[in-house]
């Protein structure tokens, strides 16, 4: 297929995604049928009480809810994300606000995904950080009271991949944590069947070091709702392993280390003078750990199957065998539809908005036994999973 026929194709999934607005918790074309079909079971999420045994494999999770369709983190996002039938929403990057609330934004700077820049009252809040080592400017939440927070917009993130997603640039504000879990009890109420939900809490180490401790905020709203329990459908990740550590302490909920590139250091590790990279995260040792205090691992997919310098997958490493063996569930990050982010034997044309062989990307990941995947086009997701299944 051309860049013009992907451009169409494109063009007429967006038309459809366009319809699931209006239809609502009805899904797009029958695909909540679908998801069922492929997962043995309800296309969002297993029944009530079920825990992750509960979840259809491979686990289609929406990935800051349908990020590919709308502003990430926003509770229409996150809608959206259960309407096309995500087994699990991402719902919640936790930062906090200067008050202490937690609030869901993809990173503590918020320039690029809000309109703060365009409220004049705000523009002395812009700052020079050093966020987790690397010098960032813009405007940081824990400078914010949640108020002034609630004052702001969400705006889309990679317009230059997304431009159809700044249609909806300003129609939703900031949403809560609180807020999230109470819309998910609203969502399972109103479907029948429970929601889950995976926050991750962004940038522990650096909000400890400012009074603001995620660990402790996180687990006591969690106790407040009921969902601080081993079967509780709530996930909790982290790029930080001594994070989940203290959350293990503190909750029941199952936990998941997010692991980045092979040859980076979690950024914890330099605090606690821990000398091992991911590489040795990833080991069969490493992973034993890991397994002592939480139920699964994200990486990065570059860890289940490495690109060589052209970008092209190469062959797969041992991590889904042995993150199993130490009993590991493997969710990766993040399948997208658009040609910049697929391998490079999957991209069709030129063109950044354009939609490449996504399906074909997901047969090959899918084929490694992972048990799940985040997705920015949970239904794409699902497709990608009828298909695999009923190979």
């Amino acid at each position: 297929m051309g860049t013009q026929d992907n451009e169409q194709t494109a063009t007429t999934g967006r038309r459809t995604l366009l319809g699931a607005a209006v239809l609502g918790a009805g899904g797009v074309l029958g695909l909540s049928a679908q998801a069922a079909a492929a997962g043995g079971g309800h296309g969002g999420g297993g029944g009530h009480g079920g825990g992750l045994k509960s979840l259809p494999k491979p686990t289609v999770i929406g990935h800051r809810g349908a990020s590919g369709y709308r502003p990430e983190h926003t509770l229409g996002s996150y809608q959206l994300a259960l309407d096309l039938g995500a087994d699990i929403v991402e719902a919640g990057d936790l930062v906090p606000t200067r008050d202490g609330h937690l609030v869901c934004r993809h990173e503590p700077e918020i320039g690029g995904t809000t309109d703060v820049a365009s409220h004049p009252e705000f523009a002395g809040r812009r700052k020079t950080k050093s966020l987790d080592g690397v010098p960032t400017t813009g405007w940081f939440t824990e400078d914010f009271t949640l108020a002034e927070l609630k004052t702001l917009r969400a705006t889309e993130r990679i317009p230059a991949n997304r431009p159809h997603n700044t249609l909806y640039d300003g129609r939703w504000e900031i949403p809560t944590f609180e807020e999230v879990l109470a819309w998910q009890d609203e969502q399972t109420r109103r479907r029948g069947r429970q929601v889950w939900i995976y926050p991750e809490l962004k940038h522990p180490t650096y909000f400890r070091e400012q009074g603001l401790g995620l660990e402790e905020r996180v687990a006591g709203v969690l106790r407040r709702h009921g969902k601080d329990r081993k079967d509780s459908p709530v996930i909790l990740q982290s790029f930080e392993p001594t994070c989940i550590q203290r959350m293990d302490k503190l909750v029941g909920n199952p936990l998941v280390v997010l692991l980045s590139g092979a040859d980076t250091r979690p950024w914890d590790f330099g605090t606690t003078g821990d000398p091992r990279t991911t590489a040795d995260l990833v080991t069969p040792a490493g992973l034993r750990e890991i397994a002592s205090y939480a139920q699964g691992i994200g990486p990065t997919l570059d860890l289940v199957i490495p690109k060589d310098a052209a970008g092209r997958l190469t062959t797969p490493t041992t991590l889904v065998r042995d993150a199993h063996r130490a009993g590991l569930l493997l969710h990766p990050y993040t399948m997208r539809n658009e040609n910049p982010f697929l391998p490079a034997e999957f991209r069709k044309g030129t063109d950044p908005d354009a939609y490449g062989d996504v399906f074909g990307a997901y047969r090959v990941y899918f084929a490694t036994g992972i048990d799940g995947v985040f997705t920015d086009n949970p239904d794409t997701g699902l497709l990608a999973r009828q298909d695999f299944v009923n190979r």
